[in-house]
């Protein structure tokens, strides 16, 4: 398979809730990171069991492309977009009901003999997804910076790069 086919393979897996179907497209010793994972995965299983989560959480989840493909034949860089209702349960955190809606780029090396995807990174803003699902608070707002003094950031002045309560900001 090209790069190409490989990573329409991945997003087809994602889609096709199969956990055995990233096997087709990873290699054996496949190494994973994304925003989601408290370390590295390795293996086509582990990254199944990753997606079953993604899966219940957002049942009606999609992954499609969303941009122009790069790469040179070893590494490849893919623009998504992933979108789905939270209706499902995630480690501490209740369905909220709300869409979500979040661009990434996966950034894929391929094994040696360039037939399978070896290292994969998931680059999104998982911050802005937390926000749509109303767990946190957007950007700038009164919200976010109680959140802030409450975890002893303090608030940031207009421009001054001072912070309140403490030492003016490095330059």
């Amino acid at each position: 398979m090209t790069a190409d086919e490989l990573v329409d393979a991945l997003q087809e897996a994602w889609q096709g809730r199969r956990r055995g179907a990233f096997r087709d497209m990873l290699a054996v010793d496949v190494h994973w990171t994304d925003p989601f994972c408290e370390e590295p995965i390795f293996g086509p299983e582990a990254i199944g069991d990753h997606a079953s989560l993604l899966w219940e959480a957002f049942p009606d989840a999609r992954v499609e492309a969303s941009g122009q493909r790069l790469g040179d034949g070893h590494f490849i860089a893919a623009p998504i977009r992933i979108t789905g209702t939270h209706a499902g349960e995630l480690p501490s955190l209740p369905p909220t009901g709300r869409q979500v809606a979040v661009h990434a780029v996966l950034y894929c090396e391929l094994d040696p003999p360039r037939e399978r995807l070896w290292r994969v990174r998931v680059f999104l803003d998982g911050y802005d997804a937390a926000v749509q699902m109303g767990v946190l608070p957007k950007r700038g707002s009164f919200a976010e910076r109680a959140m802030l003094v409450v975890r002893g950031f303090g608030v940031r002045r207009g421009g001054s790069g001072e912070v309140e309560g403490g030492p003016p900001a490095p330059r």
